[in-house]
């Protein structure tokens, strides 16, 4: 497998990779090498050399050329242009190309809490023809041919674009990745172009998640890597206290220097008023002139030395090293404090460093950048408006009510029928249920829409038997968790179809499109068309995030179903005070046969990632008589599923 590339100290421009050749491969990074520790002097120093060296030991399955076999090797020795096995709960060696993975269509599902901080779960596939051929076959994954041009080594955690240039009907060759910004042409009719975006990228940190196993081919590894290129110099921070100890240290050295200067002076007066008189026998006496002033000069200059050497213990040296045993003494006190022990995820304390313990003290404000990073972000359904009519707790019993008052209150049983019930979900309307199990149309219609539109990702991979879901945002998961308890359940997820259990019923919808909230649409949107049904319409469903200001004071949050904006506004002006988050559902558009060639169209895999379904989110249309019609009236066949039913 072949590769080559210029020397990585100079700004590279293009980068050639021989997969699976460690000797011409040796130039460049390996997988690991976190930071280099310049000296192991003090304890920090230590604990980061020993947590590189933790790091670097940590074992990854490596295909190696001519064996076709894994081999565990150390992360030290995961070279460029390796084909790695990952297995479930692993973290991710180096910025990988996904190649294969264990679930259906080529999914996984990755932690990105080291790159971002956020827990939830978000998914990844690989090219449909690179799954489908090589599959978990050994064999076929270490005679892979292509190449892959991408952009060079950057810190863009959120971006990557290249080009996989592959012959698929060889099962032979070499794996190349080459790294720049321009597209290259094949000479082979066999070799297909096959777009790659960040979806089809595992960056090093990421933890693989509820998927068996999965295989990727190394494009950047070691300092070349995105979470290295994002982690800059360890910065020495100094502590308040070791600010005031630098100044008292300066102030004794100077009352040091005062009192030799005064016994200096004295010593000088008394050598030239009455020490001269006297015979002395000194090592010195050689040095000392005979004239009296003069003699009695030298002497003080001497006697300054001898004084600053004798009273030098008045400088309290031993306190930095009484300063570090204590902090380092409060790092094994954090490290074994039972009181910040999180038990449900089994996660002590870490005190990181030992140099900032006292700071923890001196905080007397915290600045967050959004709720949830330093508080718990609960979500919770509790009340909605559907065509007209609310449900759920008045706003007054929340106004008033202590949290208290209202856990003691009778929640509704929501156990019947629904074998995927939570029974911590509580509600306290019992008409809304009432009207689910009438067969309300518009209720129905309003649980469908939520238990479909979202980015939601099911673990059906619990010990516990469980569905679980991960989400990107709490209220996400609060709305689909408040359609599963209402009996419409979400279940599964692949690129192209969702799952559901509507009151018992399972359902399958084709996924035609996803459309994901942005600032200038102001909501999600999703295109589906249910599985079997012959019609050939796509049902367009909307849920839109809007800040409109309706009263002075804003505190609770609803969803709402109407057919008009006044009726929307009409219906939380009811309530004391909201954030208006509307809810539109439901219209149909005889648009299939379109809907479908306009998604192949923009899918074709010979365009390159950054021109594909661009201004997506830049349109809107409405319904006018049934009619889809584009708000700006320019039909475009990259816009024609940005639907925003009003």
């Amino acid at each position: 497998m072949f590769s080559c590339c210029k020397s990585s100290k100079e700004p590279e421009t293009e980068r050639k990779i021989r997969a699976n050749d460690p000797e011409y491969n040796a130039q460049f990074q390996y997988a690991t090498r976190a930071s280099r520790a310049e000296t192991e002097a003090n304890v920090d120093d230590k604990q980061r050399h020993r947590n590189d060296s933790k790091v670097n030991n940590r074992k990854a399955f490596v295909l190696r050329p001519g064996k076709g076999q894994l081999v565990e090797e150390k992360w030290s020795q995961v070279l460029v242009g390796d084909v790695v096995r990952l297995s479930s709960d692993d973290f991710v060696t180096a910025d990988l190309l996904l190649l294969s993975t264990s679930e259906p269509n080529g999914l996984c599902y990755i932690e990105t809490a080291e790159l971002d901080g956020e827990t939830n779960l978000k998914a990844r596939q690989c090219l449909p023809e690179t799954h489908d051929v090589l599959g978990n076959d050994p064999q076929l994954l270490s005679a892979f041919n292509g190449a892959v041009w991408c952009e060079p080594p950057n810190n863009n955690l959120s971006r990557f674009e290249g080009t996989l240039e592959w012959d698929h009907q060889s099962n032979s060759g070499d794996v190349e990745v080459t790294s720049n910004n321009i597209s290259r042409a094949s000479s082979s009719n066999n070799i297909s172009r096959l777009a790659l975006d960040n979806d089809k990228v595992l960056l090093r940190g990421c933890v693989l998640r509820n998927t068996q196993w999965a295989y990727g081919l190394v494009l950047f590894a070691g300092q070349d890597t995105k979470l290295m290129m994002n982690s800059g110099k360890t910065k020495f921070k100094r502590t308040s206290i070791d600010r005031l100890m630098n100044v008292l240290i300066l102030g004794i050295v100077l009352f040091l220097v005062l009192m030799c200067l005064w016994c200096t002076i004295a010593a000088g007066i008394w050598e030239t008023v009455t020490g001269h008189k006297f015979q002395s026998f000194m090592p010195w006496d050689s040095l000392i002139p005979e004239d009296a002033t003069s003699g009695a000069t030298v002497i003080a200059i001497l006697i300054f030395f001898s004084y600053l050497i004798a009273l030098n213990t008045v400088v309290p040296i031993s306190l930095y090293v009484s300063v570090e045993i204590i902090r380092l003494l409060q790092s094994l006190l954090i490290n074994w404090d039972e009181k910040m022990y999180y038990e449900e995820k089994d996660t002590p304390a870490k005190a990181r460093t030992t140099t900032l313990n006292e700071e923890l003290g001196q905080i007397e404000y915290i600045f967050s950048d959004k709720t949830g990073t330093l508080t718990q972000n609960i979500m919770t359904f509790n009340k909605c408006s559907i065509g007209g009519k609310m449900y759920g707790d008045p706003p007054v019993v929340i106004k008033t009510a202590a949290t208290s008052d209202i856990d003691d209150m009778q929640s509704i049983d929501l156990s019947e029928d629904n074998p995927f019930f939570e029974p911590e979900f509580k509600f306290y309307d019992p008409v809304l249920l009432m009207d689910v199990k009438s067969g309300n149309q518009a209720v129905h219609e309003f649980f469908r829409v939520l238990a479909l539109c979202h980015t939601v990702m099911p673990d059906h991979n619990r010990q516990d038997g469980k569905l679980v879901y991960q989400a990107q945002s709490p209220d996400e998961e609060a709305l689909v968790s408040a359609a599963r308890n209402f009996g419409f359940v979400f279940k599964e997820r692949t690129p192209n179809t969702i799952t559901t259990i509507e009151m018992g019923v399972e359902k399958k919808y084709e996924l035609l499109c996803i459309l994901d909230f942005n600032n200038v649409r102001k909501r999600m949107s999703v295109v589906v068309r249910e599985d079997n049904n012959g019609s050939g319409s796509e049902t367009a469903i909307n849920i839109g995030y809007s800040c409109e200001l309706l009263t002075d004071e804003m505190h609770d949050e609803f969803i709402v179903d109407a057919s008009s904006y006044k009726d929307v506004e009409a219906q939380l002006g009811k309530y004391i005070e909201v954030i208006m988050q509307s809810q539109n559902g439901g219209g149909k558009m005889g648009a299939g046969k379109q809907v479908k060639g306009l998604l192949n169209k923009n899918n074709d895999k010979n365009l390159g990632s950054r021109n594909q379904l661009q201004g997506i989110r830049n349109k809107s249309f409405t319904f006018d008589d049934d009619i889809l019609v584009p708000e700006d009236n320019e039909p475009g066949p990259s816009s024609a599923f940005a639907l925003i039913i009003n």
